[in-house]
């Protein structure tokens, strides 16, 4: 009778440790290509990011087919990474490349990993306009400083505890010093590029 017992649960936890290898390494492939797109966005290799940002959008589908009757897998932890990653990159993608900001059902990502990912944006915006300020083009900035204020501000209406959204307390502490410091190196970096244009107009005038 035991014996029976013991098979079938030996049965039932094979294929939950079969459908967790497949999962976890998907989730790292996931992981890896979502890198991979936000890099190909900031070399403006936007054909490319697309490509890669539609793969891990099909691994995100196929492991959630695996876990599908595996819900404490599902919900282990390494997915909502995954996702996060994925998030991040097609975020970005759509704010820079289409001017928007997807939804979670368009990107079909859980809301938490949605939300961690839109704190992860923040940073790489802040990134994209740091290099408008090398190039000496700041004003085509505000527009992505606006979008960090926006994206902390709504980071800021979800004041839950870690056991519902892990991380996104502390990832608003950080989006709100990115916000600041960006505010603050842009303003600077356009009040000087305005003073370069006044002091070369006058320049030309007394020629």
């Amino acid at each position: 009778m035991l014996s029976r017992i013991s098979a079938r649960l030996l049965e039932k936890f094979e294929a939950k440790d079969i459908a967790r290898e497949h999962a976890l390494k998907l989730s790292r492939t996931m992981v890896r290509l979502s890198s991979r797109a936000i890099k190909s966005i900031h070399r403006k290799q936007f054909d490319q990011a697309r490509e890669i940002i539609a793969e891990a959008g099909a691994l995100n589908t196929e492991i959630k087919s695996i876990l599908a009757d595996h819900p404490e897998l599902y919900f282990a932890g390494f997915l909502e990474q995954a996702q996060q990653e994925y998030a991040e990159a097609t975020i970005l993608y759509c704010i820079i490349k289409e001017n928007r900001i997807p939804d979670t059902t368009e990107i079909d990502v859980e809301d938490p990993a949605y939300l961690l990912g839109l704190g992860d944006v923040v940073g790489e915006l802040r990134r994209l306009i740091l290099d408008l300020i090398r190039l000496d083009t700041p004003e085509e900035g505000e527009k992505y400083l606006d979008i960090m204020d926006d994206m902390y501000t709504t980071m800021l209406l979800f004041d839950f505890p870690d056991a519902l959204l892990r991380g996104l307390r502390h990832k608003g502490d950080v989006a709100r010093s990115l916000v600041e410091r960006t505010r603050g190196e842009l303003t600077n970096s356009i009040g000087h590029a305005k003073l370069k244009e006044r002091m070369s107009e006058l320049e030309k005038k007394l020629e």
